[in-house]
């Protein structure tokens, strides 16, 4: 069964969804902690993260956020956003969170990365490998750097990771569609890889069809936010 992952995304301590990325296409959606309860009280385990003040700033800007919600849920949260700094990783972890995605560093700074690994384990990272133009993005997407997807994954698999949380950014809030042929390659190349897809869930089918092709796990938010989700329909599926 594929796993389920709600997320929420923070701007000024408010739960916000982009579109492809861009902080001028922003809806708002209220508070994450009554987020976060309502993901709780219809049955999900987990959450996905992201502070987006966080990655444009390149520092951890809503670590009280994320205190809210580990402290005030029994939700197992992966947080994301801003952690370049070894003081900022541990705040993520004194906050509550089980799991921290790491994307930037671990392009601009591998050895870096490579030693937080080490140090945490592969359970409590995740390498976050969001694409733009087949090229990986940085800093809150603002910048492109010159990794390719393929290579990025097969030097940081053969460090140990094991969880990727893959974005295809022109998907992204636009209830468009997964990339399903990019999540499709991944998985052919790396099959034992608990890939997280996440981009362009509009519907149940889409992630039906990403189960399909074998993709372990689809982080999704903008569909719940927008109604275009049967909630009913998704806790069938979350059991």
């Amino acid at each position: 069964m594929i796993e389920l992952i709600p997320a929420i995304d923070i701007i000024a301590g408010k739960c916000v969804r982009l579109t492809k990325g861009d902080y001028d296409q922003k809806t708002e959606y209220g508070e994450p902690l009554e987020m976060a309860r309502e993901f709780e009280r219809i049955g999900f385990k987990r959450l996905h993260m992201v502070d987006l003040d966080g990655a444009k700033s390149k520092h951890i800007v809503n670590s009280k956020v994320l205190t809210q919600v580990t402290s005030e849920t029994s939700l197992e949260v992966d947080f994301g956003g801003g952690i370049k700094t070894h003081t900022d990783i541990e705040a993520a972890f004194d906050a509550g969170a089980q799991m921290v995605t790491v994307g930037s560093i671990a392009v601009t700074q591998p050895n870096l990365f490579t030693w937080w690994l080490q140090k945490y384990g592969p359970d409590r990272m995740i390498l976050g490998a969001d694409v733009r133009n087949g090229k990986i993005s940085i800093n809150g997407w603002k910048e492109d750097s010159e990794e390719d997807l393929l290579p990025f994954l097969k030097k940081y698999v053969a460090a140990g990771v094991k969880n990727v949380l893959c974005t295809e950014i022109s998907k992204d809030g636009t209830l468009g569609g997964p990339a399903f042929e990019l999540y499709a390659s991944v998985m052919k190349e790396y099959p034992d890889l608990h890939l997280i897809a996440s981009g362009g869930v509009s519907c149940i089918e889409d992630i039906k069809a990403l189960e399909a092709i074998g993709v372990p796990a689809v982080v999704f938010g903008k569909a719940i936010y927008e109604g275009k989700i049967d909630l009913r329909e998704l806790i069938k599926l979350n059991r």
